[in-house]
């Protein structure tokens, strides 16, 4: 039952501040700030010095009406980060205000410097019904600095046969160079049951997902690899960004999208980085 009034004290104003810089041909975590719920893995280097992977923890378990959550992640010139999650994200019912529902924000800011790579890879978030949640990313690149990330949603608590029939989830992902735009995806999500099983919004498909690459031209060529990679049963879309290749998904389950995903990260990396994709240690085991 939802409590009438949630006091502020109850909620989380979470904050993680972190810092990468090149040390002697090393990324390095050169500052690290976190207040709860977050928390920073140390870092770790399954790929040798040039690429810092990090994971983020939420010791909260999920996201509740209140909750003011702010991540500002910055590189450096010329290093590498690879930034995961350590387990799916969970966005709880919105508890209520009078008859209102308390909304849950989350704010990331990423700034990449030049010549550096940021792949930012949350895992999975779950939108519980009649949960309220925005969430704002903001990247700014510098010259020749490349960005890839995802975002993988599944509305409802699907398993337990629940839909997304109240609530909010909005989403808006902004990369920009200087005073450029290169890439502007607000997207909204109100629960109700038309949009749920029209063809025009999630068309009974509980899972949305989109992954980006900006920052670099890719070739035709390469954007028709990566529609040739998908062989699942959800529909799928790939198309060519002002500088870059998005990548959407709806469906039915998130491991199908991640496969896919995975392997479109793995194809577009060894082309513009010259590595294949090295899966975070956190992630369940996706061959592709």
């Amino acid at each position: 039952m939802n409590s009438p009034l949630i006091p502020d004290s109850a909620s989380w104003h979470g904050l993680l501040d972190a810092e990468y810089a090149l040390q002697q041909g090393q990324t390095c975590l050169t500052r690290s700030y976190a207040r709860a719920p977050f928390k920073l893995q140390r870092p770790f280097y399954p790929e040798g010095p040039e690429v810092c992977h990090s994971v983020i923890l939420h010791t909260a378990g999920g996201v509740v009406g209140g909750d003011r959550l702010s991540l500002q992640i910055t590189l450096q010139p010329q290093t590498r980060a690879l930034i995961t999650t350590a387990a799916a994200s969970k966005i709880y019912r919105s508890r209520l205000s009078g008859d209102q529902p308390i909304p849950s924000r989350q704010m990331v800011h990423l700034q990449v410097g030049a010549g550096a790579c940021l792949e930012w890879f949350p895992q999975e978030t779950i939108v519980f019904n009649g949960a309220t949640f925005q969430q704002q990313v903001r990247v700014d690149l510098s010259e020749t600095a490349v960005w890839m990330g995802w975002e993988l949603t599944r509305l409802g608590r699907s398993a337990r046969g629940e839909q997304f029939l109240t609530g909010n989830w909005r989403s808006s992902t902004e990369v920009w160079r200087g005073n450029r735009p290169l890439w502007v995806d607000p997207q909204w999500i109100p629960g109700d049951e038309t949009i749920l099983h029209s063809p025009h919004g999630l068309k009974g498909c509980p899972v949305v997902g989109s992954w980006a690459i900006v920052g670099t031209t890719l070739s035709p060529d390469l954007v028709e690899q990566a529609r040739s990679l998908w062989q699942g049963t959800g529909e799928t879309g790939v198309t060519t960004l002002l500088e870059g290749m998005l990548c959407r998904y709806r469906g039915h389950s998130t491991t199908e999208a991640r496969k896919w995903f995975i392997a479109v990260w793995d194809l577009v990396r060894s082309s513009v980085l010259g590595h294949s994709a090295c899966l975070p240690r956190v992630w369940p085991i996706t061959k592709f």
